[in-house]
């Protein structure tokens, strides 16, 4: 049988491209995911993570005549990798963004064996997404996670499983690709439920490298769907004379999807309105290599605090940490290959075609995933090439619509969804079927976390209109606004500081106020949603004292209190967004409230109602000065495998709790304990909030990190380390 070992630790990292027989104490010890460089949040230049640098690691090994073949597993290496194995060069690979394996096999020695892998983290023209501008950074580095693969000379080498007929009479199709032919081989594969049970098995003989096994005959399986995303698992062995030889486990879903031409998206049969963002993998201070914590946090974030249904993955083969759990807690995914606008020379095209591969074959068990994105975001038409990336995409997985990404409507449609950004601020009226909104927003209105009220506020009604007309046009699958999270870039685009500040959550995933709506379009069900898009401060509004706050919510409606003075109940604004489920709420009449109260301003108290009963309640002091300083760990226990690490929140917050507006200090951290902090420290605090995180080292124990700052009682936050 096949042995998999985690590969991410000791290794040996020296930022040059040194030669392979440089001294061992060039090098520092690194664990992976590993960044090239660290940087600071922002005012990030992306040529200081432009070189070659050089990652080493020993390894012992033992022959086992079972297992004759090793390969090495690469999840992501940023952006071209050259391989060594004791100085025998094994592979050039090309490209950031999609997995690729080393048959280490003809250079290995029995006993002690050296490593070698020289990573080129330049811009290269050669290589996707580069010959042009690009409107995010790369970063550099080994930055997912590897794997040893150790297997029999005959093994399976990719399984694809296909679900039929779903909605009537279910049917499962396993096809297997195996290394080798195998006369005297038998596949046999095992379907188990979620609970873990089998619930069938079927077997066939494997003469040929390519071979299917049908479950014809199945009990009652359960749906994947959004609220219940039930996975199962098909476990396919590899049998000599009876006896497994090789074996390899894939999860799925039973689930259709389908787009239908002006009728928008259907999910196992379904409607369902498409609402979303896209996602970049960039991280402040690290780059792209976030471990697996942070990876499966981003999903949990969209899915459960933003209330989003579907997130593209922006634009390129993302984490398989993050797609994994898309499927456990039911987030839709529209996943595309690497490029931003340029298209390249014939061999960039082959390059390209083999990350669209290699994404494909990887990622086509995912039940999450519904839509391949097979065109560069935003290019020129190409026909020639983007015939051969969608016959390609057709041929690797026929139970998936192909999405090409165009910024322009009078684009030619070779893919089976016109996927369409769309930046009129609006909803232009589709041309083409099935219609997909792929980005809006975004650099139309980008937004800082410490933007005025009035900005605020504009975008996050931004979301809102352009979310309320796709609601109500029926020839609309969706729209996935741009985009989830601020991200570093480079000088052509962003801001001053090199960030673009199109997030409805900044680059620390802390919401700004479209986030807010976002999260109030959730089924009070599941979670009820009550936030004030306002500061409560006199002098933020133009023109002095407002009338006027907006509150996005799923309550009923909300009630305002300002002192002892009932503003009153105010309900959704359905005459403007006729068509969210949630509409905005406004609170008026603030300034005869007021007036009331000779003008000094009192504590605000909302409460908003479901079903004529109390459901959720805000306050806010008219003191809206920092009182508090607060510092938080996302996750109570970390592993001690060197590599692990969680988000720490920082936050200025007034007497009730609430984040204090403008508020800005210097906060600095210490650590007790096998941690270490990364990010700046001290951290400059700016619009009341910010982060770092907290790295475990490799001996367990527990963590303590105290937040101090001038004028306020400091904060802790202890985290506990897990022997492996």
């Amino acid at each position: 049988m096949r042995t998999v070992y985690p590969f991410n630790a000791d290794w040996l990292y020296v930022a040059d491209h040194v030669d392979l027989t440089a001294p061992d104490d060039l090098f520092e010890k690194i664990t992976l995911p590993h960044t090239n460089r660290l940087f600071t949040h922002r005012n990030v230049d992306n040529l200081d993570y432009q070189f070659i640098s050089t990652y080493r690691k020993h390894f012992d090994w033992t022959p086992d005549p079972s297992q004759p073949q090793l390969f090495l597993d690469f999840d992501g290496v940023m952006l071209a990798a050259t391989v060594y194995l004791n100085g025998v060069l094994l592979v050039e690979h090309l490209g950031g963004f999609a997995p690729f394996s080393v048959d280490l096999t003809p250079a290995l020695a029995a006993g002690p064996n050296t490593l070698t892998v020289v990573v080129d983290s330049r811009e290269r023209p050669d290589v996707p997404p580069f010959g042009h501008r690009v409107d995010y950074l790369t970063f550099g580095g080994i930055y997912r996670d590897v794997y040893l693969r150790a297997v029999p000379a005959c093994h399976i080498d990719n399984v694809f499983v296909r679900p039929q007929e779903v909605l009537s009479q279910p049917r499962l199709e396993v096809a297997v690709r195996l290394s080798q032919p195998a006369p005297e081989l038998t596949l046999r594969a095992s379907l188990i439920d979620p609970a873990g049970a089998v619930i069938a098995t079927t077997e066939t003989p494997a003469p040929q490298p390519d071979a299917l096994l049908r479950f014809d005959h199945l009990p009652p399986v359960a749906l994947w769907t959004l609220d219940q995303p039930a996975l199962y698992t098909v476990e396919v062995t590899l049998l000599a004379a009876g006896q497994p030889t090789d074996a390899v486990s894939s999860r799925f879903g039973f689930r259709t999807a389908e787009f239908r031409p002006d009728d928008g998206f259907y999910l196992n049969g379904q409607r369902l309105k498409l609402f979303g963002l896209n996602r970049h993998q960039i991280y402040p201070y690290i780059g792209v290599a976030a471990p697996a914590r942070l990876q499966r946090q981003d999903a949990e974030i969209l899915k459960f605090e933003l209330g989003c249904n579907i997130v593209r993955t922006s634009h390129y083969p993302q984490s398989p940490h993050f797609l994994n759990r898309c499927d456990e807690i039911g987030l839709l995914v529209f996943e595309e290959f690497a490029g931003w606008q340029h298209i390249g020379d014939a061999a960039w095209q082959q390059v390209a075609l083999a990350e669209l591969r290699a994404m494909i074959e990887r990622d086509r068990n995912h039940p999450c995933i519904i839509l391949w994105g097979v065109r560069i975001n935003e290019s020129a038409d190409d026909d020639a090439f983007y015939s051969r990336t969608n016959a390609l995409a057709h041929a690797l997985d026929d139970t998936r619509p192909t999405g090409g990404v165009r910024d322009f409507l009078s684009s030619s449609l070779l893919e089976d969804v016109y996927t369409f950004n769309d930046f009129s601020n609006s909803v232009a009226e589709p041309t083409r079927q099935p219609h997909l909104i792929t980005e809006f927003a975004g650099h139309m209105y980008p937004t800082k976390s410490w933007d005025g009220e009035e900005r605020m506020v504009d975008h996050a009604l931004l979301h809102a209109h352009v979310h309320d007309r796709q609601m109500g046009n029926r020839r609309v699958a969706g729209a996935i606004g741009w985009a989830a999270f601020d991200y570093n870039t480079h000088i052509e685009f962003g801001s001053g500081d090199r960030i673009c500040h199109h997030g409805v959550m900044d680059i620390f995933r802390l919401p700004k106020w479209a986030a807010y709506f976002y999260e109030s379009q959730q089924s009070p069900a599941r979670r009820v949603v009550l936030r004030l898009a306002a500061h409560w401060a006199l002098g933020d509004s133009a023109g002095g004292a407002a009338d006027s706050m907006l509150v996005f919510s799923n309550c009923d409606e909300v009630e305002a209190t300002v002192g002892e003075q009932v503003v009153g109940r105010f309900q959704p604004n359905r005459a403007d967004y006729p068509s969210l489920p949630h509409p905005p709420i406004t609170i008026r009449g603030l300034n005869t409230a007021l007036a009331h109260n000779q003008y000094k301003l009192g504590d605000l108290r909302l409460v908003g109602y479901l079903d004529g009963q109390p459901a959720a309640r805000l306050e806010f002091p008219a003191d809206r000065l920092p009182r508090r300083l607060l510092l938080t760990a996302d996750a109570d226990t970390l592993a001690a495998d060197g590599a692990d690490m969680t988000r720490l929140v920082i936050q200025l917050v007034d007497q009730l709790g609430n984040p204090a507006p403008f508020a800005i200090k210097i906060v600095t951290l210490e650590v007790e304990g096998e941690a270490e902090l990364i990010g700046e420290n001290p951290f400059p605090v700016v619009a009341s909030n910010g982060a770092l995180y907290l790295k475990a080292r490799h001996q367990p124990g527990l963590v303590r990190v105290t937040a101090k700052t001038d004028g306020l009682p400091a904060a802790t936050a202890t985290v506990e380390l897990l022997a492996l």
